[in-house]
């Protein structure tokens, strides 16, 4: 069957998580934190990186059509933090699907979801993603909102270089997300890949460390929101350098492969002051 549109505006089902403080290591680990950020890698002291809030906040899968899920690509991803994650916690989360939009060679479906404390049941994340669905468009739809961002007409205010491991996606899949396009030669090859590519979300956890190290001064109690839209696939080994542009609390920023590829773009971020 086609995308069931009927999902649009309809609550998943709620999914409970609890989260240790090995996991909050790991996580770190997996988006390429080192020696020199020990505060996130082991327990001395021990704060989160403010992107394990995208983990944090997932809600249950759900099944959106009969397509090959092959042709799945994390396409888009924010978050909200209501307050500073801790290295051990629980949370319920809730969902829905919020759009499906025909952007020609496919579908874009978005997701927003809310976390809560269990213990107190205040929020603490807020999040929303995008998947691009490749061959599932060209039913007719809206092609949803478009975004006006543009980076300033001035060089970066910051520029962050990090490397990635051949084994990062490795790494990375033990924080949960274990599917083969970032492990089997053979999935990513039906996927249109030579070799497995790096997870989106870990790219993405990458940028977060650049953005919390250049303009929150490594103050994850500083960070309260990031955005930004995937681009291009990176493959484990490669290098990733970060532009950022500061203007107040407002932080833009764009990510790209030694090339110059763009593979995070439209990024945007908000970073209370000290």
């Amino acid at each position: 069957m086609p995308l069931d549109h009927s999902l649009i505006g309809v609550d998943g089902p709620s999914r409970e998580r609890t989260w240790t403080a090995k996991d909050t290591m790991l996580y770190a680990l997996g988006v390429g934190a080192g020696t020199s950020e020990l505060e996130f890698a082991t327990e001395k002291g021990q704060r989160v990186l403010p992107t394990f809030a995208v983990l944090a906040a997932q809600a249950p899968g759900r099944r959106l059509g009969d397509f090959d899920t092959a042709m799945l690509v994390h396409a888009e991803q924010a978050f909200e933090l209501h307050r500073e994650l801790p290295p051990a916690g629980s949370v319920r989360t809730s969902s829905r699907v919020t759009g499906i939009y025909d952007k020609g060679s496919g579908a874009l479906v978005t997701t927003a979801a809310t976390a809560v404390d269990l213990a107190t049941g205040e929020p603490l994340v807020t999040s929303r993603s995008a998947v691009f669905i490749r061959g599932e468009g060209g039913f007719g739809g809206e092609r949803g909102p478009r975004d006006t961002w543009a980076p300033p007409d001035r060089a970066p205010d910051h520029k962050v270089t990090y490397p990635t491991l051949p084994e990062q996606a490795l790494i990375y899949r033990l924080s949960g997300d274990y599917n083969p396009l970032h492990s089997d030669p053979e999935f990513a090859a039906r996927a249109g890949f030579d070799r497995p590519i790096l997870h989106g979300l870990c790219t993405y956890g990458v940028t977060g460390r650049a953005l919390l190290h250049a303009v929150a001064g490594s103050d994850p109690g500083r960070f309260r929101a990031m955005s930004g839209r995937f681009t291009s696939p990176v493959f484990p080994g490669e290098s990733l350098t970060v532009s950022v542009w500061v203007d107040g609390a407002q932080v833009l920023f764009r990510t790209a492969k030694d090339d110059g590829t763009v593979v995070l773009d439209r990024g945007r971020a908000t970073i209370l002051p000290p």
